[in-house]
């Protein structure tokens, strides 16, 4: 089965990424790859780091020629800030004592991570535990992209909310203009819109609000989080399974989002609003014999199965259904805040003290969106190929032409 196992620390040399079970054939754009890096570094609220950084994907293996060969697919993201760090992260020369943190942040890694490892400086867990591993997590997804754009996958991705400003008409977030409204993201105006967005979103009269709100942020030496949505569209009917507890494609999907550093909920299709109103309003209907609405399944032609709204989010009994497939997020305020308002001790001493400051975002909720897009699009190829799978491009097509014929 198609998996990735990623390596290296925030200041640390650059990151390691290998992905494994990648089929043969498929042709590798790198500088797809490298746009999808460049998007999660960009945003509003970004701190200084990302001045520092110019991601780019070098490849180390399985790719000859422009193509894979089907070995093990692995490549370096270098770290260009490491020429600021190199003494301290050395990988054999003693820590000195005075470097060494002992007090945990509150909301981070820190404290659980140093207690369990039984760790005496808080830096070996934080620089793993960074979310600089995410340009590793984008990079896999595009490759995954990829090869998805050879069967007609598209995905998308943007952000919903910056802490209260989200909903269509401007006006402050609350549960009847979020939860309750649906978005296509493949439409032609919302495509530029989050395009033209410094904080990709789709409505243009969200943004003054957004900015005027991280500015203020910055300014109290706070943090703000916010709601961000993935899709994907033109999937076949019928990846994933009901069979078995861990078959089932939103699981897996909940699984790839929740593990992305500060995600907080994860929704697949309007879930939230599944608990508000009655079965009759909820559940997508189906019907036959015309070409459907934006949210067709198959290819939507006439003799064709269609639904006129997606409230499932594209999956029903953990398999996709050919709708939309439309995942929303919560991102919860980075906690390493500016100013020193949250109580914490030193694990050493048991001391009371606050928490300490680490060079870091006012706002990460735009590079969230593409990385909630790049974990959407793992999880959609992990069941694409476990479906359709074979050793190179052509065998997997023949599967897939095989089986959409039979529908």
């Amino acid at each position: 089965m198609l998996r990735f196992l990623t390596a290296g620390e925030s200041h640390g040399k650059g990151l390691v990424t290998i992905i494994d079970n990648f089929p043969a054939g498929v042709k590798i754009d790198g500088d797809f790859i490298d746009r999808k890096l460049v998007l999660r570094q960009s945003g509003y609220g970004r701190g200084a780091r990302q001045k520092i950084e110019t991601d780019k994907i070098e490849f180390l293996s399985g790719i000859r020629g422009g193509y894979t060969t089907g070995s093990p697919v692995s490549f370096f993201i270098k770290n260009k800030d490491y020429e600021n760090w190199k003494e301290r992260m050395d990988a054999y020369k003693p820590v000195p004592e005075e470097t060494k943190i002992h007090v945990p942040r509150p909301g981070h890694a820190d404290f659980a991570g140093s207690l369990k490892y039984g760790l005496d400086d808080i830096r070996n867990v934080l620089e793993r535990s960074s979310a600089r591993e995410t340009a590793s997590r984008v990079a896999v997804g595009a490759i995954c992209q990829i090869l998805l754009n050879n069967f007609g996958i598209e995905f998308a991705s943007a952000v919903l909310s910056i802490g209260g400003a989200g909903s269509k008409n401007g006006s402050d977030f609350n549960s009847d203009a979020f939860f309750f409204d649906a978005i296509d993201l493949f439409d032609n105006e919302i495509v530029k819109n989050i395009n033209n967005s410094e904080l990709r979103m789709p409505y243009p009269d969200l943004e003054g609000k957004a900015k005027a709100l991280i500015d203020k942020m910055k300014t109290e030496g706070d943090t703000v989080g916010g709601l961000i949505v993935a899709q994907v569209k033109n999937l076949p009917i019928g990846l994933g399974s009901f069979t078995q507890w861990d078959e089932k494609l939103d699981a897996h999907i909940a699984m790839s989002l929740m593990s992305i550093q500060a995600i907080k909920s994860v929704e697949i299709g309007s879930g939230v609003k599944s608990a508000f109103v009655k079965g009759s309003e909820y559940h997508d209907s189906i019907y036959y014999g015309k070409k459907g609405s934006d949210f067709t399944g198959g290819k939507g032609e006439a003799g064709s199965f269609y639904r006129k709204t997606d409230n499932a989010g594209g999956i029903e009994g953990g398999m996709s259904n050919g709708g939309v497939i439309s995942v929303r997020c919560a991102m919860k305020p980075i906690p390493t805040l500016m100013k020193p308002y949250l109580d914490t001790v030193d694990l050493e001493t048991g001391e009371a003290k606050k928490a300490f400051l680490e060079r870091s975002d006012i706002c990460a909720v735009p590079a969230a969106s593409v990385v909630a897009e790049a974990a959407l699009a793992f999880s959609i190829c992990y069941f694409f190929l476990k479906k359709f799978g074979g050793d190179g491009l052509d065998e997997i097509k023949r599967n897939y032409e095989g089986y959409i014929k039979k529908k």
